[in-house]
Protein backbone atom coordinates (compact mmCIF):
# COMPACT_ATOMS: atom_id res chain seq x y z
CA UNK A 1 0.00 0.00 0.00
CA UNK A 2 1.02 3.08 -0.71
CA UNK A 3 1.98 5.87 2.01
CA UNK A 4 -0.15 8.36 0.49
CA UNK A 5 -3.08 5.43 1.02
CA UNK A 6 -1.84 4.90 4.44
CA UNK A 7 -2.26 8.85 4.98
CA UNK A 8 -5.86 8.86 3.70
CA UNK A 9 -6.50 6.06 5.81
CA UNK A 10 -4.94 7.79 9.33
CA UNK A 11 -6.55 10.67 8.29
CA UNK A 12 -10.38 8.94 8.36
CA UNK A 13 -9.47 7.41 11.89
CA UNK A 14 -8.42 11.09 13.49
CA UNK A 15 -4.64 9.55 13.20
CA UNK A 16 -1.87 12.51 12.95
CA UNK A 17 0.30 11.23 10.18
CA UNK A 18 3.57 13.72 10.65
CA UNK A 19 7.30 12.80 9.96
CA UNK A 20 6.68 8.87 10.64
CA UNK A 21 8.26 5.43 8.77
CA UNK A 22 5.38 3.61 6.92
CA UNK A 23 5.60 0.83 9.37
CA UNK A 24 5.18 3.60 12.10
CA UNK A 25 2.00 5.01 10.36
CA UNK A 26 0.70 1.85 9.84
CA UNK A 27 1.37 0.80 14.09
CA UNK A 28 -0.43 4.39 14.78
CA UNK A 29 -3.38 3.05 12.44
CA UNK A 30 -4.02 -0.59 13.93
CA UNK A 31 -3.51 1.44 17.47
CA UNK A 32 -6.36 3.61 16.23
CA UNK A 33 -8.49 0.43 15.34
CA UNK A 34 -8.24 -1.27 18.49
CA UNK A 35 -5.85 -3.71 17.22
CA UNK A 36 -2.36 -4.91 18.64
CA UNK A 37 0.20 -2.13 16.87
CA UNK A 38 2.62 -5.15 15.60
CA UNK A 39 2.82 -4.38 12.29
CA UNK A 40 6.42 -5.13 10.97
CA UNK A 41 7.30 -7.49 14.82
CA UNK A 42 7.15 -10.99 13.10
CA UNK A 43 9.80 -13.37 13.75
CA UNK A 44 10.42 -16.28 11.16
CA UNK A 45 7.06 -14.97 9.74
CA UNK A 46 5.15 -15.98 12.21
CA UNK A 47 1.61 -14.21 13.07
CA UNK A 48 -1.11 -14.92 14.55
CA UNK A 49 -3.33 -12.13 13.60
CA UNK A 50 -5.28 -13.71 10.68
CA UNK A 51 -7.64 -11.17 10.48
CA UNK A 52 -5.41 -8.31 10.20
CA UNK A 53 -5.87 -6.23 7.09
CA UNK A 54 -1.98 -5.78 6.99
CA UNK A 55 -0.82 -9.46 7.09
CA UNK A 56 0.23 -9.87 3.59
CA UNK A 57 2.34 -6.67 3.50
CA UNK A 58 3.88 -7.21 7.15
CA UNK A 59 4.99 -10.19 6.59
CA UNK A 60 7.26 -8.85 3.29
CA UNK A 61 10.04 -7.27 4.43
CA UNK A 62 9.91 -3.48 5.25
CA UNK A 63 12.47 -0.70 4.55
CA UNK A 64 12.42 0.92 8.01
CA UNK A 65 11.26 -1.71 10.08
CA UNK A 66 12.83 -2.90 13.16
Amino acid sequence: MLKEQLRAIANELGVATGRLTKAELVRQIQRAEGNFDCFGSAIDAQCDQIACRWREECLRPIKGAK
